[in-house]
């Protein structure tokens, strides 16, 4: 198949020939044919924003109705549900109305933005905790409610007159193609479902192994959450800014992966010793993880956006979003059924398995780019 824009290679892939490009297609992947005036798509990714933002707000109030344990099955279902649809229609929307890099950065400010709120979240719960009165749990959770409420109507008053551009400043145009029918695509989204469970490892995998396998007083677990939430607020910028090509982001995802397995190994040795030696070994161990994680964030964040049709960026998010999910269903049973489980050679095997995830990414991502320019 022959390059895009009379010969000039696709940095990212090779989608169908195009005849005749705009002079900015020189410099840009994914330039389309000049665009047809249609409906923005934007419009229906709004709207599916704020629709499931609402639903979650009443998801969130239907709780206090709840008196019975199928009711409260079909309300956590439809919180969590909409809760998924929220976080793919807010990707699209980003990678619709912004363009190249920028999408990356304003990814990884909105997630620094939203790891303040969850830390001042998690502060205003634990007041509920300490009154621990009916009265206390039920206005906690009308609060939260009442504020998803309010993103909704900030939603609703968002410019209805953006348009999706591509990263020339054209529309997306031509053919679709399925995000299930793209192999390097799910590939990558598979591989980025096993990078996912680092965050199941941290809240759920940390706090079980601190208190049952090491000499650390309990307080620790709550340090250690607090230090990965201050490295992730300061150096997440900074680590997208460093993952917004395609080579920089597999190298990040590879990377990511490194460190992954070296906090394994010192979460791993914290098991025996004095208690400040295991506490040292679990400091630095939370270092390591918590790098790990914006640099596989960020470089999965760009592979997700530069991967994908941008004549479906829809579907795509949707896709990559499922790899998320799955990561993080995946990662209490297999974090459990490994390290909690075996201990040191859980750990060997956790970190063995995220090694071989970000290599195989840097694996993929070396082939997709060096096909395409050959390609070319």
């Amino acid at each position: 198949m022959r390059a895009p824009c009379d010969g000039w290679p696709n940095p990212t892939r090779n989608w169908p020939e195009v005849k005749r490009c705009p002079p900015t297609s020189l410099r840009r992947p994914f330039a389309p044919v000049a665009p047809r005036p249609r409906e923005s798509p934007a419009v229906g990714t709004r709207r599916v924003l704020l629709v499931t933002t609402a639903g979650q707000g009443l998801a969130l109030v239907a709780y206090l109705l709840v008196h019975t344990p199928a009711a409260f099955v079909v309300v956590a279902c439809a919180a969590v549900g909409q809760q998924a649809m929220q976080r793919t229609a807010l990707t699209t929307m980003i990678a619709e109305s912004f363009t190249g890099p920028d999408r990356v950065e304003i990814r990884a400010r909105l997630r620094v933005v939203t790891n303040a709120f969850i830390g001042a979240g998690t502060g205003l719960a634990a007041v509920a905790l300490v009154l621990d009165t009916k009265p206390a749990y039920l206005l906690a959770m009308l609060t939260t409610g009442a504020l998803l409420f309010v993103s909704a109507l900030l939603l609703r008053r968002m410019d209805r007159g953006a348009e999706p551009r591509a990263a020339n400043g054209y529309r997306p145009a031509g053919v679709r193609q399925s995000p299930l029918r793209d192999r390097t695509y799910l590939a990558i989204t598979g591989l980025y479902a096993v990078m996912s469970m680092q965050v199941g490892m941290l809240t759920v995998g940390v706090p079980l192994w601190v208190a049952g396998s090491t000499k650390a007083p309990a307080a620790t677990i709550s340090a250690l959450l607090a230090l990965n939430t201050v490295i992730v607020s300061l150096l997440q910028v900074w680590a997208a800014r460093g993952a917004k090509a395609i080579r920089s982001a597999g190298r990040a995802v590879a990377g990511a992966g490194t460190l992954l397995a070296l906090a394994c190994g010192l979460y791993a040795m914290s098991a025996h010793g004095a208690i400040a030696v295991v506490v040292v070994m679990l400091t630095l161990a939370t270092v390591a993880h918590s790098l790990a994680e914006i640099l596989s964030e960020a470089g999965s964040w760009t592979l997700a956006f530069e991967l994908a049709d941008p004549a479906n960026v829809g579907a795509y998010q949707g896709v990559s979003q499922t790899g998320a999910a799955l990561g993080s269903m995946l990662a209490p049973l297999v974090v459990t059924a490994t390290a909690i489980e075996h201990g040191l050679p859980g750990w060997i095997l956790l970190g063995v398995l995220f090694l071989l995830a970000g290599s195989l990414t840097m694996a993929l991502v070396r082939r997709q780019v060096d096909g395409s320019l050959l390609a070319g």
